[in-house]
């Protein structure tokens, strides 16, 4: 039986609560360390040095910035912001006159990724509680969107690409890094809620 939306957000958000709190246990990074992952999907050292590590879980399966062409002065929005690593790395391209907004569901990945701004006084980057299908931002607000391995976890994708669109400036641009299967999934592995978080 096909689950509803409220459901499969139920099932994500406890599955990345459970790896916020458990990152030890996350079948999606195993025994590597978050930066050995991240290295391995796009991002550099370097970049991986200019923010702070407790933004990076290596639950990411590329990096959305090496596309975005992002410029001083420019609005961000990150669709699954999780602990910030994309949000913080975007912020240090738009510059103190920029804003990045990163949109999570799981209030403890906001709440981590908040801390970790105040802690590192990082005032352009804000992170609010929303859902990738309902964004919580203005009409015509960002000239980027960016989102790293979040939008094949929507059971309604189209309604997240209308919301992308709805929230980008004239000529605004997208830049996703996100998992594709090029034919129909087995039903059994369609109904398995321990594989909607992957």
């Amino acid at each position: 039986m096909q689950k509803d939306i409220h459901e499969i957000h139920d099932q994500v958000r406890d599955d990345y609560r459970q790896i916020l709190l458990h990152p030890e246990d996350s079948v999606l990074s195993g025994e590597a360390a978050p930066d050995t992952v991240s290295a391995s999907v796009g991002y550099t050292l370097e970049e991986l040095a200019s923010v702070p590590p407790e933004a990076n879980l290596g639950l990411g399966c590329g990096n959305p910035l090496r596309a975005a062409g992002l410029q001083p002065g420019e609005v961000v929005i990150d669709l699954g912001s999780g602990p910030g690593l994309d949000c913080f790395l975007a912020g240090l391209q738009v510059g103190p006159r920029g804003r990045v907004i990163g949109v999570d569901m799981t209030p403890e990945m906001l709440s981590t990724a908040r801390q970790t701004a105040k802690k590192h006084r990082i005032r352009n980057v804000e992170f609010r509680l929303g859902e990738i299908e309902n964004l919580p931002a203005a009409d015509n607000s960002a000239d980027v969107c960016i989102s790293n391995c979040v939008i094949n976890m929507s059971p309604v994708k189209g309604r997240v690409y209308r919301e992308i669109l709805r929230v980008l400036k004239p000529g605004g641009r997208i830049s996703i890094c996100d998992i594709v299967i090029m034919k129909a999934l087995p039903k059994e592995m369609q109904d398995d809620p321990s594989l909607h978080s992957c």
